[in-house]
């Protein structure tokens, strides 16, 4: 992989973490909701754990592509 490509696909995976940050920060706002009025957070809570799972992922992938970077 050529340094223009890797450049390219680190700039989707910086949006894609920033996407990925966002969700999370949105489903741990409902587990916060839900739990405040009472309500069954199971789901919410299995959701979030699946973001944060997809995040980790995306976070390996953009170390993966630094590391390729590096001399």
């Amino acid at each position: 992989m050529d340094r223009t490509s890797i450049y390219d696909e680190l700039g989707r995976i910086e949006r894609e973490v920033v996407a990925g940050e966002r969700q999370l920060a949105e489903q741990e706002r409902l587990v916060l909701d839900l739990k405040r009025e009472g309500q069954n957070t199971a789901s919410a809570e299995e959701e979030l754990e699946r973001l944060r799972e997809c995040q980790r992922l995306r976070d390996q992938d953009r170390q993966r592509l630094l590391s390729l970077l590096q001399p």
